[in-house]
């Protein structure tokens, strides 16, 4: 496909919409892994090694693209190399390590509105580093009215009770702060390589690192059936699927104009999860929360100024 068709407005609201269709589908599909390998909540190692094989999947996946595409992910040199290996160690390893096991402790719909918290994690992080992406009212009041969502999705069920535990809750938010802070770096990286090749060394890296800790640890990831491999690999598929298109809708358009649909994750995570996983999603608190979180992240996004950097603009998790 050409230019013109990536800025068509039907195929940017199109496959942004994908996109987030598929970062929001991972929150049940992990759930889902969880139960059809067997893997309890308390098994934090072998959680490890499920999400090792998702991303180093992920990241040969993209690497395969990258030399059908005729890209050099070779002989990247020693300072482009350690580079990568931070970036997968951060953004991969570490934010995962948190977002699996936090995904463990709570529900898929709690957890699809908490790690929304990026988003706003992202606007803060990025007033202290970029000169032309300062704080405005619009982003101040977003990032307001999006952790009152988050509070109130952890009411519990007297007023002033909160049902907030820290491998649960606490986890899915530490895991979105990593990957806010990572993105910045990686920004950086980003510079200076081919994003799919970066996007798909610190994938890879990052899932054999996660391979490496949960094998150390214990971990064994055993009941392979039809059912759970095709899964294992649709997890894969959405993460490599998903970072591609994003990146070419960012390509040929302007910030503003595809962030715009990153409010869209936790309402698809969120559905989904009530949908596939038998959650509930009609409680009065999940449904405002829903609404708060969506609407704090559409007042930060709708003042994306088009020459700021794309750091609010990345998948909202190097996802989920």
């Amino acid at each position: 496909m050409g230019h013109s068709r990536f800025s068509d407005r039907k195929v940017v609201v199109a496959l942004a919409l994908l996109c987030c269709l598929l970062w929001g589908s991972s929150y049940p599909a992990i759930k889902t892994g969880y139960a059809w390998f067997g893997i309890a909540k308390s098994d934090i190692p072998t959680q490890l090694v499920f999400a090792g094989w998702r991303f180093l999947g992920a990241g040969l996946i993209l690497l395969a693209w990258a030399l059908a595409t005729r890209k050099a992910i070779w002989g990247l040199g020693f300072a482009a190399g350690r580079q990568l290996v931070v970036l997968g160690l951060a953004q991969t390893t570490l934010q995962y390590v948190f977002f699996y096991v936090g995904l463990a402790h709570t529900t898929g719909v709690k957890g699809s509105i908490m790690n929304a918290t990026g988003t706003f994690f992202s606007v803060l992080l990025a007033h202290w580093v970029y000169h032309n992406d300062r704080l405005s009212h619009a982003k101040l009041w977003g990032c307001l009215v999006g952790f009152v969502g988050v509070m109130v999705v952890n009411l519990g069920r007297g007023a002033l009770d909160m049902d907030f535990t820290l491998l649960g809750e606490g986890f899915v938010v530490i895991a979105a702060f990593v990957l806010a802070a990572a993105s910045i770096y990686g920004k950086q990286v980003s510079q200076r390589m081919d994003s799919v090749v970066m996007t798909g060394w610190q994938l890879g890296l990052g899932g054999v690192a996660l391979l490496a800790i949960g094998w150390s640890l214990g971990g064994s990831l055993t009941g392979f059936t039809w059912g759970s491999s095709v899964l294992l690999v649709y997890l894969a598929l959405l993460s490599s699927a998903a970072f591609s298109l994003w990146s070419i809708l960012l390509k040929h358009n302007r910030v503003s104009q595809v962030t715009v649909f990153n409010f869209t994750v936790p309402v698809f995570g969120a559905a989904l999860s009530a949908l596939f996983l038998g959650e509930a999603l009609l409680e009065w608190k999940n449904l405002l929360a829903l609404v708060l979180v969506c609407a704090g992240i559409r007042l930060v996004t709708r003042d994306v100024p088009e020459t700021a950097p794309a750091l609010p603009a990345r998948p909202p998790t190097a996802a989920p």
